[in-house]
């Protein structure tokens, strides 16, 4: 594992050389781009932006790129996608993209190149979120100023992207309870009051606004988030507050 800012900046020159004058941006959103990286917790988002469709002998080389400074990253890996200039702004939802990689395809990727390069593409709701901490928090790591590629993301595309991943909460909770639990408190900031978080900056807002007979709860997934520890869950507890969360998020 390299650090972080080392594996960006190869990453940018990389993507570069292969691209080219294709090319209008590379830009960094999640945790690193907000201020709560956890090298063992976190993965790295970026998303890079092209003027024109890629061929696939060069998605192919850059795939090799992305898989190589994988092995280089942090256990949750790299995860990122390639759209075009042309459906940032105005922003068009579901977005479309060119090309799409995290760990989770990895093994696909590496036992069948070509079917994945054929297959990877399409639409995902995903991106209204991603798009909308650029906007908000975004960093540009390369190109074209954040305000001059993307436009606003509405309120309504963006709430039904992170409505995506919390919408089945209460029977999912324990499967990944930090993740759940602080995503629940940013996307009830966000209805709230409108705030774009990070996950532990959401963790926050919910131990001062949510019910006191959970914050204890939250506190349990905020530490664990930024520490090495792993701890028991109350089930009955996490299932509960998943409940209580959904309700408010949804009135």
């Amino acid at each position: 594992m390299v650090a972080l800012n080392e594996l960006l900046k190869s990453f940018v020159t990389q993507s570069q050389n292969i691209l080219g004058e294709n090319l209008v941006g590379i830009y960094l959103h999640g945790s690193a781009a907000m201020g709560c990286y956890n090298e063992k917790k976190s993965d790295i988002d970026l998303l890079v932006v092209v003027q024109d469709g890629v061929p696939d002998h060069i998605k192919h080389r850059f795939m090799d790129m992305v898989v190589e400074l994988n092995t280089y990253a942090p256990p949750k890996g790299i995860e990122l996608s390639i759209v075009k200039r042309g459906v940032c702004s105005p922003f068009v939802y579901p977005t479309p993209f060119e090309l799409h990689f995290s760990v989770t395809h990895l093994e696909w990727y590496q036992t069948n190149p070509l079917d994945y390069i054929e297959k990877m593409q399409g639409t995902d709701k995903d991106l209204a979120a991603h798009f909308t901490i650029i906007y908000h928090r975004g960093k540009c790591l390369y190109g074209k100023d954040i305000k001059d590629v993307f436009g606003a993301v509405s309120k309504e595309d963006y709430f039904d992207s992170i409505w995506g991943d919390i919408e089945k909460a209460e029977t999912e909770i324990m499967d990944h309870p930090i993740y759940m639990i602080l995503n629940l408190c940013r996307v009830l900031a966000y209805k709230k009051e409108g705030l774009i978080l990070s996950k532990k900056e959401g963790g926050k807002w919910g131990i001062c606004n949510v019910p006191e007979r959970y914050q204890a709860l939250i506190a349990q997934a905020l530490d664990e988030y930024v520490s090495d520890k792993s701890t028991e869950w109350d089930e009955n507890k996490a299932r509960e507050f998943a409940a209580y969360m959904i309700t408010q998020i949804r009135n």
